[in-house]
């Protein structure tokens, strides 16, 4: 898979294309802030964009969410607990197809609901879900500490280590990193049961 990640907005947002090499059929990965750079990126790299998708509902990643789907002629899918406008409704385990390859579709509430993953074997999608350094706030509406534990621990980290994770904001000392290194350097990631991973800052 070809992996182009974006920045975009005000917020430190990355947007990400992923693409099927053979076929250059891609899908978005969240839309927050603005079209343009999105889909001249996908030109540029002769992708054509199949989904666009939300990792969650807040607006830093769905505001232009629909406006890109019709830009590029692709299909704008959301969790089905999501509240977004959306073409398609996904649910744990669900798969995208772009060319010869899939993406599945991970069910990792904690921070919203609907937050989702996406994974293709290889590269994890983790929206506001984890960072590199931390994970996603749990004060919101929507949020839980208790989900993003069970998201983190007991669906995340059951990943190979060698997958690397692409969060939705750049947050972190860098923009991506493997699972098996974050597992040891990020403490929410680390910490030895619930009752430390609630006393990290």
């Amino acid at each position: 898979m070809i992996v182009k990640q974006l920045k975009v907005g005000t917020m430190q947002n990355f947007v990400y294309l992923l693409a099927d090499e053979a076929s250059r059929e891609a899908i978005a990965i969240d839309s927050g802030w603005e079209t343009e750079p999105i889909a001249r990126a996908a030109k540029g790299e002769s992708m054509r964009v199949k989904y666009v998708v939300a990792t969650h509902q807040h607006f830093d990643h769905t505001s232009t969410l629909n406006r890109l789907a019709d830009e590029l002629g692709a299909k704008s899918v959301v969790h089905e607990n999501s509240p977004v406008e959306h073409d398609i409704a996904v649910k744990d385990g669900d798969f995208l197809r772009i060319g010869q390859g899939k993406v599945q579709v991970i069910h990792t509430p904690g921070h919203t609901e609907d937050s989702i993953c996406l994974y293709d074997g290889e590269n994890l999608f983790t929206g506001d879900t984890l960072f590199i350094g931390n994970c996603g706030r749990t004060d919101l509406p929507g949020g839980s500490m208790e989900k993003m534990f069970r998201s983190l621990h007991g669906v995340i980290l059951r990943l190979p280590p060698q997958t690397v994770v692409y969060p939705g904001h750049d947050y972190g000392d860098v923009p991506y990193r493997k699972l098996g290194e974050e597992a040891r350097l990020n403490p929410v990631l680390a910490a030895k049961g619930y009752d430390e991973f609630l006393k990290v800052p």
